[in-house]
């Protein structure tokens, strides 16, 4: 089967052998997304080896669970050991053992076939369709927002960063009757929150806006986001850190301890309410594809995502 694969920040296609483990459901793949982690793992990020990618729709070929042959399905990307405490709660994202899907150990979506375990699996509605359902892993990651901190219709909130998940993660906080601002540098894309009814801002606006929210995401996938982001927080203000970048953040912690700053780190949410809200229609996410490429084109389409002003980008086996 292809494969798009990284070596030592070398990306290729290559024809690499089928996965076949007995244990653990084969998923052809339809769709697959390119996201920033991907381009980060390109340059080194985890320090990761084999299939890249982990956002995906794909059709269950071959499963112990008979009920899912045939099925269209999405997959949570933690595999945990299955024994440990987190696992047995039912919550294998922080598992010590756990692989990731195309970034930790395990080999990723970017390929005609992937596997997963059983349970890491879920249904896609059929009204879906499968350009929506590829969306269902970093609109999880945006909705795992609500897991970490609690946003209530009284809430400011503003969102740094108007890249794909940046996007989604002010969609999702929207629907909570938040007061929201997007902050970003490029028209076309704050263009689509502002069709949602959603607040929008250059940084240089934003900046005149210091202290005033309560919550502020970072999601721009850069160090210079963290700064913006104290400035606009109140005191005892929540910070809410979304970005995963090959580099280092400078921190001023005197300021984080001076106005009681409180920072959470938010990575993957829940798959279940992003399938839900995609069944729902609850949010635009066709504005956010900017291109389509065979896998066979695989290197080209990684260039096109790394693009200035290109969204998301996806790759069709």
């Amino acid at each position: 089967m292809l494969a798009l694969r990284v070596n030592k920040k070398r990306l290729s296609i290559k024809n690499i052998q089928k996965p076949d483990r007995a244990d653990e459901a084969l998923v052809r793949v339809l769709l697959s997304g390119i996201c920033n982690t991907d381009l980060e793992i390109a340059r080194g990020y985890a320090g990761f080896k084999g299939t890249i990618g982990h956002e995906f729709v794909g059709v269950v070929e071959e499963s112990t669970d008979r009920s899912l042959a045939g099925r269209r399905v999405v997959g949570e990307i933690n595999a945990g050991c299955g024994k440990c405490d987190l696992c047995r709660a039912g919550d294998s994202r922080h598992c010590a053992s756990r692989t990731v899907l195309g970034i930790v150990g395990r080999d990723g979506a970017h390929a005609e076939f992937l596997q997963l375990p059983v349970e890491n699996l879920l249904l896609v509605p059929d009204k879906i369709p499968d350009e929506h359902a590829v969306f269902t892993e970093p609109l999880a990651a945006a909705c795992g927002i609500l897991e970490r901190v609690q946003i209530d219709a009284s809430d400011r909130v503003a969102v740094i960063g108007d890249g794909k998940l940046g996007l989604l993660c002010a969609q999702v906080v929207a629907l909570s009757g938040a007061d929201m601002l997007l902050v970003g540098k490029h028209s076309s894309k704050l263009r689509i929150a502002e069709r949602r009814g959603i607040e929008t801002a250059t940084p240089r606006q934003a900046a005149k806006r210091k202290r005033q929210f309560d919550v502020v995401v970072e999601a721009s996938g850069a160090a210079t986001g963290f700064g913006l982001a104290l400035d606009l927080l109140r005191p005892r203000g929540q910070l809410v850190l979304k970005s995963t970048f090959h580099g280092k953040t400078e921190l001023d912690a005197a300021r984080i301890v001076v106005d009681e700053v409180s920072i959470v780190g938010s990575r993957c949410g829940r798959f279940t309410p992003a399938l839900d809200l995609l069944n729902k229609a609850a949010l635009d996410v066709d504005s956010l594809i900017s291109e389509e490429y065979p896998l066979s084109n695989g290197l080209h389409a990684m260039r096109r995502a790394g693009t200035r002003g290109v969204l998301k980008v996806l790759l069709r086996p």
